[in-house]
């Protein structure tokens, strides 16, 4: 560890293979917590590299609880978190809208990091029990085209940095990684971001692991498309720029995503948009993240087509009851 920090005073980078050994010497509790933190916060000031980034990632998935969905070549939808926005579960949601109209999700997810409610939170209001057993994943995605991986019973090495990350009090590159350590490693993603240089380096992240994916941003600082202002779309085959109006949506005010201040509050707003009693503002988030989500497993379609298909699946109560079985299933 101290040559690993010696480079980093220096300036220089760690490589792939160098991350990757830190974090496999940190499961074997190689190295005191005061040296952890060092290397945390100096990766922090300076800011990660991609082959820190993917050496990182490739430890947590050597590590990791393995689980096999390649066949079903799922989708996951999932943000950054950490934008500081306490919306409701936009992407949660949107799972449910893609899963709805016929497409596999594997979505992969954890409690909040800065919201009220993350993902496994809105589940656990639902009854859901977390699950890693083969055999109830395989039950899931196949009886209602969704399964959910609640990271912390497949990410084992995260817990020999727990205590470090709690101490520190400030983001760290582990933060980066929950996006990108989704244990079925999906064949595609929908990756929301909440600027433009975190768009960069998951773009070039997603790059190299060989994912199709979409990295989207909305530019008054979402990790999603809000439709709150304009946003980017980078993906596997282009980048553009939109306005909400260029796909036929309206512009809605901040305060219109906001996601509730308890837990049982988020988890009526997704209720409210599954059963189809939302606000314009909260349905057409959902269908705009949906419809981006089915464009890159469909990259022929147009995204005209793709906003009807995820329109079509709400409407039609699909997704509500795609959501529904779920709960069935996994409760």
């Amino acid at each position: 560890m101290k040559t690993y920090l010696n480079k980093l005073l220096r300036h220089g980078e760690l490589s792939a293979d160098e991350t990757r050994q830190i974090l496999l010497d940190i499961t074997e509790e190689k190295y005191p917590s005061e040296q952890i933190a060092s290397l945390l916060a100096m990766l922090q000031f300076r800011g990660v590299t991609i082959d820190e980034l993917i050496g990182f990632r490739q430890a947590l998935m050597e590590t990791r609880v393995p689980v096999d969905l390649a066949p079903y070549k799922p989708i996951d939808i999932v943000g950054t978190g950490g934008d500081g926005k306490n919306t409701f579960n936009i992407s949660t949601c949107s799972c449910f809208v893609v899963a709805g109209a016929g497409y596999k999700v594997a979505k992969h997810g954890n409690y909040a990091a800065t919201s009220v409610s993350g993902a496994s939170t809105v589940m656990q209001q639902h009854g859901v029990v977390f699950k890693s057993d083969r055999d109830s994943l395989l039950r899931s995605i196949e009886e209602c085209n969704m399964v959910y991986l609640h990271a912390q019973l497949f990410a084992k090495a995260m817990k020999f940095v727990g205590p470090v990350r709690k101490a520190v009090q400030f983001p760290t590159v582990f933060n980066l990684l929950g996006p990108v350590i989704n244990p079925c490693q999906p064949s595609y993603q929908l990756l929301g971001v909440a600027n433009l240089e975190q768009m960069r380096l998951y773009v070039n992240t997603l790059n190299r692991l060989g994912i199709r994916y979409a990295v989207v941003t909305s530019l008054d600082g979402y990790d999603e498309i809000s439709l709150t202002s304009g946003f980017k779309i980078a993906t596997t085959d282009y980048e553009h720029l939109y306005r909400p109006e260029d796909l036929g949506f309206k512009t809605v005010s901040q305060e219109s995503l906001y996601g509730g201040d308890t837990p049982e509050k988020a988890a009526k707003i997704f209720d409210n948009v599954l059963e189809n009693k939302a606000t314009l503002a909260q349905t057409q988030a959902v269908i705009a993240n949906s419809a981006v989500a089915i464009k890159v497993m469909e990259p022929q379609k147009r995204i005209e087509e793709c906003i009807s298909i995820a329109r079509e699946s709400l409407e039609s109560g699909k997704a509500l009851k795609c959501f529904r079985k779920f709960v069935e299933i996994n409760r």
